[in-house]
């Protein structure tokens, strides 16, 4: 049982669980503000443009049950714009990776032109008289 415990241990604390514990939260702490931007502006705009529709009150009946179209339709658009939102975040990075290891090196001197070799020739020849 010992072994099991330490096992758990080393797996918990390792860095990538920690690092996606502190994502996770992060994700849902956006999430919030993302579905706040969906719910108190971008959905009054819509429903300003589309006459003054609201979308949490869609509801459709069937039986006795009620259909509430329209808020999976306000969740469909937190959906999509939190996948946006990751997918510009997560370009942004790559692209500031690609910047970070395609920065120039060293300029490596060019080689010496047949010339140049030449008379290095010639140098060392005359330094051995």
């Amino acid at each position: 049982m010992s072994k099991f415990i330490e096992d758990f241990k080393a797996f918990a604390l390792k860095g990538n669980v920690m690092d996606m514990a502190i994502g996770v939260i992060i994700g849902g702490a956006f999430g919030k503000i993302v579905s706040s931007l969906v719910d108190d502006i971008i959905m009054p705009l819509i429903g300003v443009l589309t006459g003054g529709v609201d979308f949490t009150t869609l509801v459709a009946t069937v039986g006795d049950a009620k259909v509430n179209y329209g808020v999976f339709i306000q969740n469909i658009i937190d959906f999509l714009i939190i996948a946006l939102s990751i997918f510009i975040a997560i370009k942004a990075i790559a692209k500031m990776q690609r910047k970070h290891e395609e920065a120039p090196a060293e300029p490596t001197p060019a080689e010496p032109t047949a010339t140049e070799k030449l008379l290095a020739e010639i140098r060392d020849e005359l330094k051995k008289k």
